[in-house]
């Protein structure tokens, strides 16, 4: 017997990858933040360096070595991002991020304002999507409602009426019966008074 079959070197992880669509989510919103963090922060260099050449005259860009991310998300600050993320629902994910897109082209942010954007983002999110949540409550809520009223109303209905015992004579009666009807008018039924 050899060792590798001790210790299964030579077997393939079996371990695959399940996560949850909630992680999915929650990493997908994560890398958008910061690939718009970083994008953000290289728009901003590109304007400092525009203003330092019309102020100077000169373009010194060449000269200059930025580092490769120089603004990063405090950690606190990021775990409730990550928080936020986790309660949004993944067919939400999509709008969020096009959403997101949108404010970043429209406001053209600075990088320390990109985090609270996203931060406003899905909190619009959260709100849509707890009004969606309530909108369906109240729907099931109704579809119940209406269908024990209406079995209610049948019931009672059914217990009322006889159609085949009426003391109330109609013009299909005379009609059937073949006899003129009595001095009343057709569209009405004829009372009688009880003395």
């Amino acid at each position: 017997m050899s060792l590798a079959s001790w210790f299964r070197w030579n077997e393939p992880p079996h371990r695959i990858s399940q996560r949850t669509p909630t992680e999915m989510v929650v990493e997908t919103l994560m890398m958008e933040l910061n690939w718009q963090t970083k994008q953000a922060e290289k728009q901003q260099r590109e304007r400092e360096n525009e203003y330092r050449k019309i102020k100077t005259g000169v373009d010194y860009g060449w000269l200059v070595s930025y580092p490769k991310q120089s603004y990063d998300i405090s950690p606190g600050e990021r775990l409730q991002l990550e928080d936020m993320c986790s309660k949004i629902h993944p067919s939400y994910c999509g709008p969020v991020i096009l959403r997101f897109r949108q404010l970043i082209t429209e406001y053209e942010p600075e990088v320390q304002e990109v985090s609270r954007l996203f931060r406003s983002v899905l909190q619009e999110a959260a709100e849509k999507i707890k009004e969606e949540e309530e909108a369906k409550k109240l729907a099931r809520q109704w579809n119940t409602k209406n269908k024990t009223s209406l079995s209610l109303t049948t019931f009672k209905s059914r217990s009322r009426i006889s159609p085949f015992i009426s003391d109330i004579k109609t013009i299909s009666e005379d009609v059937e019966r073949g006899t003129q009807p009595t001095r009343r008018i057709w569209s009405m039924p004829e009372f009688r008074n009880a003395k």
